[in-house]
């Protein structure tokens, strides 16, 4: 127990050395890219240090496979280096139970990583859009999907229009049950149109079976009010704005997703991708376990066997190739190529057991 337990700490120090040590060096990278995006902005340095800090958790968390197998390679390197390997070894325990406390380590690192560095990645992500697109952009187009169904706002020349409908189509560009509530800069509500039905066409909106309340302190706008068969709106919004309003399933966080899908799928939307990057996120911990297996099968050895450099340099491209081959499965869900449970839990599974396949073979042979 006591040889687990000091097992176990040594692996998560040297996770813990690893990955703040390359969170800094993003956070250097993050800062210089944001200096390089925001240079016409006129920033403060303080407020470009605050979006790379936002920024760089993002690029440390995608990261965290990498790092587990840095990390498995720096332990299996320095015990065996220290001659721990072969006292172990000669205490009559075996690669595989030796292996068994790093295992359990790698998934309690990842089963955190999933329930608590996720919410946090997500909040910061979504602090870095918005404060970048007010740097940038100021008030834009924003798309919402709520229980009560789809919400965008858009810019005109009259003020903020909010668009209200009750479902859509996969790419947002027809609403159904919709309703354009057009705000003054200054005056409030100015102008409401209620229609069956809403086309995103070029440089409008085209309604059918509208019907249009004017707001004037001086009529009734019942009184006043229009039918209209068809009706423009106009608008720069289009297809790929929309679609982009979303943002990436990586921005909600994992506790939010599984609400966040229902809705978007109430409002008529395809949640193919939020499904997919929930499953990705539910088979991290597994994933991290597999590049310990990984970093074990070509570093677990005695460092007099030679060829270290040789077996490090197979154990990081072998971990890279997972991380991408990871990464094409993830598009390969996403766009319905294969189905989302084998675009997710495939490539963990199948390198986990070549991994052990491979660390089998060393102790036996």
């Amino acid at each position: 127990m006591k040889l687990s337990l000091y097992i176990a700490r040594r692996f998560t120090s040297s996770f813990l050395l690893v990955f703040f040590g390359l969170f800094a060096v993003l956070y250097l990278i993050e800062m210089v890219e944001q200096i390089r995006r925001f240079s016409g902005a006129g920033l403060s340095l303080a407020r470009t240090a605050e979006l790379a800090l936002l920024k760089v958790p993002k690029s440390a968390y995608r990261i965290l496979p990498m790092v587990m197998i840095l990390a498995s390679i720096a332990l299996f390197l320095a015990l065996a280096r220290s001659s721990e390997l072969v006292v172990i070894r000669a205490a009559g325990r075996s690669a595989l139970r030796m292996l068994v406390s790093p295992l359990i380590a790698a998934i309690l690192i990842g089963t955190f990583a999933v329930a608590a560095l996720n919410p946090i990645v997500a909040g910061t992500s979504k602090r870095y859009d918005s404060l970048s697109d007010s740097y940038r952009l100021g008030d834009g187009n924003v798309l919402s999907v709520s229980r009560e169904g789809l919400w965008l706002r858009q810019g005109s020349e009259e003020g903020q229009t909010v668009i209200r409908a009750t479902r859509a189509n996969l790419d947002g560009t027809t609403l159904f049950d919709v309703s354009f509530i057009t705000f003054g800069f200054q005056t409030g509500p100015i102008a409401r149109i209620d229609a069956a039905r809403a086309e995103l066409t070029p440089g409008a909106w085209t309604l059918t079976d509208a019907k249009e309340w004017r707001f004037t302190p001086e009529t009734n706008p019942e009184a006043n009010s229009l039918r209209h068969e068809t009706f423009r709106v106009p608008s720069e919004l289009t297809a790929d704005q929309i679609r982009d309003s979303f943002g990436t399933p990586s921005s909600i966080a994992i506790w939010d997703l599984p609400g966040f899908i229902s809705s978007l799928e109430r409002a008529g939307f395809s949640a193919r991708k939020h499904y997919v990057w929930l499953h990705m996120e539910l088979a991290l911990p597994l994933l991290l376990a597999t590049m310990v297996l990984v970093g074990a099968g070509f570093t677990m050895r005695h460092a007099r066997s030679g060829r270290t450099g040789l077996m490090v340099l197979l154990a990081i491209i072998s971990g890279f190739a997972i991380f991408l081959l990871r990464n094409f499965a993830q598009v390969l869900g996403e766009n319905g190529q294969i189905p989302i449970l084998i675009a997710a839990w495939s490539p963990p599974v199948a390198a986990a057991l070549l991994s052990l396949s491979l660390i089998l073979h060393l102790e036996d042979g």
